[in-house]
């Protein structure tokens, strides 16, 4: 099974050209059952990543344009009435795929923003008054822009929690730019992507990741980083308890990945700033982004003790 990954991993860094820290964090992400948050400039590649983890997973996959008038109903789906049978039948939006690509989500209002909130945390949504399941495996890869960028609205603290990570793929280097100036835009060869894992392979791979064991020693060492942004006096807020859990769960997917069967700290360290940089904020500036700052610090004061 890890070689089928491994394939995963290098079908996808064919397409997207240097950013293979980047790739694996993402597959991470999604065996780890989370939800991805990719922020950063326009054309830089987060579509391509998203086009080709659903081809190289064998999942569904629907992109959802966030605009600023887009509405719940474009999102989830609304009751027709139908003449023949003088009854509303109701038309399920693109929210029912296995991945969904919400594509610039901080362009929609904070009322469209919502809708995606149920359906992240509880594999489900509920549309006139009635629930409906989403399909499993279920998969959000939010992109945005910068929010100091145009017409653009800041994702609240509680729905940035919903995200397991949070990513930014930057400019490439230099040598993988010239390659791709060489062989063109990476869109160009999704096509040539073939299915790795179909659905039985991914949710057994699924269910492994839990059982990928953990030590009381690196329970403690990860309760060492969480108390440590609860109690500094730069942090404005500490991880909650959802966030060590999902420090711990994408530990447990990155050792699976690495062909462990148990964790390390060196695991926690290198997923610790796409877990927490979007979960902290400096008490100094609360509005702003100094996560990555503060996980910086983590990983120096507190990660190498």
């Amino acid at each position: 099974m890890r070689t089928r990954l491994e394939s995963c991993l290098q079908s996808i860094d064919r397409v997207l050209l240097g950013k293979e820290l980047q790739v694996r964090l993402a597959l991470t992400c999604l065996l780890a059952r989370g939800h991805l948050l990719l922020e950063d400039l326009p054309g830089m590649g987060k579509t391509t990543l998203s086009h080709a983890l659903a081809r190289v997973l064998g999942l569904g996959f629907q992109r959802i344009q966030f605009t600023a008038d887009l509405l719940p109903g474009d999102i989830l789906g609304t009751s027709v009435f139908d003449k023949e049978s003088a009854q509303f039948v109701f038309h399920p939006g693109p929210i029912f795929a296995e991945l969904i690509l919400a594509d610039e989500i901080n362009r929609a209002t904070p009322k469209s923003q919502s809708a995606l909130l149920e359906a992240m945390e509880e594999g489900q949504v509920t549309i006139e008054g009635a629930t409906r399941p989403l399909p499993a495996p279920f998969f959000v890869i939010a992109t945005q822009n910068p929010v100091t960028q145009g017409g653009t609205f800041a994702l609240p603290e509680s729905q940035l929690d919903r995200f397991l990570m949070r990513l930014s793929l930057g400019y490439p280097a230099r040598a993988a730019e010239k390659a791709l100036l060489l062989a063109g835009p990476g869109r160009q060869r999704l096509p040539e992507l073939e299915p790795v894992l179909d659905h039985a392979m991914l949710a057994e791979i699924q269910a492994e990741i839990p059982r990928v064991r953990v030590s009381d020693a690196l329970v403690d060492y990860v309760l060492r980083l969480v108390e440590a942004t609860r109690s500094q006096p730069q942090f404005a807020w500490g991880l909650s308890p959802r966030g060590s859990l999902a420090l711990l769960a994408a530990a447990r997917a990155w050792a699976y990945l690495a062909g462990r069967d148990y964790v390390i700290p060196e695991d926690v360290q290198a997923v610790l700033p796409a877990v927490a940089g979007h979960r902290l904020r400096e008490r100094a500036d609360p509005a702003g982004h100094g996560g990555g700052t503060l996980v910086q610090w983590l990983l120096r004061e507190v990660a190498a003790v």
